[in-house]
């Protein structure tokens, strides 16, 4: 066996689950959970239309590389949305089954050229960033965003030393849990250090697409426009219908950035055997071609936040996020005392915040928070914040 397997850590839910056990929730009360990030709104018709009608495809491998209609769409939306001049449907975009096998994947890809490899991630982060670098057999370097930095990470204070040994740099902007987006500046001074010491900046940008307001996050491959890097050297963004078109079991995004990277990459995929059924290459063409359901979409968390926001303010230190579908409030108290004592006392599910961190020099900069995932209908999510309010009045 990979003696790697013995250094992954438990997954956030599965350490939430050892967490409750035996404890029973308020019997008066149905849960809710607030829990796992799986939008439960409606999915488009439109996709559910075209994917029914497309069941014949289940005849046909697939290819790796995706069929040339769904990387012309993903071309098309990805120009329209980041105002991008060129993004090359056959060199420079992958189709994936979704972000998370990618995100791995693309790891696995990068490392092993330097001595001593680092992979680079903020903390709290998606665990996929750490499973990944530890299979690939990097240390994973964290970079802490707490509440001291905005739930921002200081580039700033990196050494040159670490960027010397860094090979994939994770970027999730909007950020998981915070919410906080990645700037031009910051961008601009990632780009220069990923060209100076050769590492890859890997965008998360699975939740750019639920933002309140009109000005939409800044991507990846945008900034690298704006820049004058126009061949996206050293920069990959990753891309999803999961969150945008409230798919999450269509198992559909793509990868794009680095004619240079995307090659081996999707030799790496050939062997991988990830490649997308054609009945949801015909779906995916469907949620990328129509940008009204992501319009409902934001409508929809824009309602859902003001009014959980209305009820929870007077009672906690709490705010709306720049982007994506979390709260992510400070506690006075430990992050699993709030969960356990809320699940008992209101049936009220959360996730604590220090398992979406990393202790490093005795610091978990997600411990004393708590993240709540906005994702039920807005009565359930209304209500929730109501128990919630209650169970901190009550203290």
């Amino acid at each position: 066996m990979n003696p790697l397997i013995h250094s992954l850590h438990p997954y956030p839910f599965q350490k939430l689950a050892e967490l409750i056990e035996g404890i029973t929730p308020n019997p008066t009360k149905p849960v809710i959970k607030l829990t796992i990030g799986e939008p439960q709104h409606d999915a488009p018709a439109v996709v559910l239309d075209t994917l029914a009608k497309s069941l014949s495809g289940i005849s046909k491998y697939p290819s790796t590389k995706g069929e040339l209609p769904l990387r012309e769409s993903i071309s098309k939306w990805a120009k329209r949305r980041f105002t991008l001049e060129n993004l090359n449907p056959d060199t420079q975009i992958l189709p994936v089954t979704g972000t998370r096998e990618a995100l791995f994947a693309i790891t696995q890809t990068l490392v092993g050229e330097k001595q001593n490899a680092l992979v680079v991630s903020p903390n709290p982060f998606y665990q996929i960033y750490e499973g990944a670098g530890i299979l690939a057999g990097a240390e994973m370097h964290l970079l802490p965003c707490s509440a001291e930095t905005d739930y921002k990470v200081n580039y700033h204070k990196v050494s040159d030393d670490v960027w010397q040994r860094c090979e994939v740099l994770f970027v999730c902007s909007p950020n998981n849990p915070s919410g906080s987006i990645t700037t031009l500046e910051e961008y601009a001074f990632l780009i220069e250090k990923a060209k100076t010491f050769n590492f890859t900046i890997v965008a998360d940008e699975c939740y750019s697409e639920i933002y309140f307001g009109d000005q939409a996050p800044l991507g990846l491959l945008e900034a690298c426009q704006i820049l004058g890097n126009k061949d996206y050297q050293h920069c990959l963004i990753f891309q999803s219908l999961s969150k945008r078109s409230n798919m999450p079991g269509l198992r559909s995004g793509f990868v794009a950035g680095d004619a240079s990277i995307m090659k081996p990459f999707l030799l790496y995929r050939t062997y991988q055997g990830c490649a997308m059924p054609i009945h949801h290459q015909d779906a995916s063409i469907a949620a990328w071609d129509d940008e009204d359901h992501v319009i409902k979409n934001r409508e929809i968390y824009t309602r859902k936040f003001d009014a959980v926001l209305d009820i929870l303010s007077p009672v906690m230190p709490i705010s709306k996020p720049e982007a994506g579908f979390y709260l992510w409030p400070k506690l006075t108290m430990t992050d699993e005392d709030f969960c356990t004592a809320l699940y008992q006392e209101e049936s009220v599910l959360v996730l604590p915040g220090s398992y979406l961190g990393r202790a490093v020099e005795g610091i978990n900069p997600g411990s004393h928070h708590v993240r709540m995932a906005l994702v039920a209908e807005e009565s359930e999510c209304v209500e929730a914040a109501k128990r919630i309010r209650d169970f901190l009045s009550r203290r």
